[in-house]
């Protein structure tokens, strides 16, 4: 599990207003907050931001705030982050506290592994989810659930069950969803190629009988 340090400042003054001026200022306002605790406002550099989350866990990396305040040594994950619609520049950031004894729910992305069979026929995989909703520590979170997809044929699928995931990791789930699948036509395109030379046979048979008449 990736990990990385942020530096943070309180924000004294929160509301719009509050927040127009934090942006006005080059620096992006924040909250952070958990279970059992208050929530605290903050702002932070939009670059700094970006390293800390340049990792290969990426949103699921563990974050530990520096700054002078009661959120000092806080370890975080990046819960949502709000960008402005043209710019896509960063608007404002949330960030969730953890307790690393403690079990928390994250989504993590789905790698496929290999070229699989249906693909070398012709056919397509479709990842249907791109990411997994799992249920662990947070030092165990997985940088990403990995599929081998090299023995799949065309019209194969890989069910939420068939997913094997590294120890110490759940998928909580009330259906078992198909997670990824492998499409392709080659059927159908053979039959519409058979049926239009049966076509073709029928009408070469009705000319020479029109001919003979």
């Amino acid at each position: 599990m990736a990990k990385s340090v942020l530096n943070v400042e309180p924000r004294v003054r929160i509301g719009k207003g509050g927040s127009r001026k934090v942006r006005r200022d080059g620096l992006v306002p924040a909250v952070v907050y958990g279970k059992g605790m208050e929530a605290f406002n903050l702002r932070l550099d939009p670059k700094a931001l970006q390293q800390a989350v340049a990792t290969e866990s990426g949103w699921n990396t563990l974050i530990t705030l520096k700054g002078d305040g009661p959120f000092d040594g806080k370890v975080v994950i990046l819960k949502d982050l709000q960008l402005d619609a043209i710019r896509r520049d960063v608007q404002h950031v949330d960030f969730l506290a953890i307790n690393l004894k403690h079990k928390i729910t994250v989504m993590v992305p789905v790698h496929p592994i290999g070229k699989s069979l249906g693909e070398k026929e012709g056919g397509t995989l479709q990842l249907v989810r791109h990411e997994l909703e799992v249920f662990c520590l947070p030092t165990d979170i997985p940088t990403a659930i990995e599929i081998d997809v090299t023995a799949l044929n065309v019209g194969d699928a890989v069910h939420l069950q068939d997913v094997t995931l590294p120890a110490g990791v759940e998928a909580p789930h009330d259906v078992n969803y198909t997670v990824l699948t492998v499409m392709g036509r080659k059927a159908e395109e053979v039959e519409e190629g058979e049926e239009g030379e049966e076509g073709e046979e029928i009408e070469d048979t009705e000319e020479e009988s029109t001919e003979e008449d």
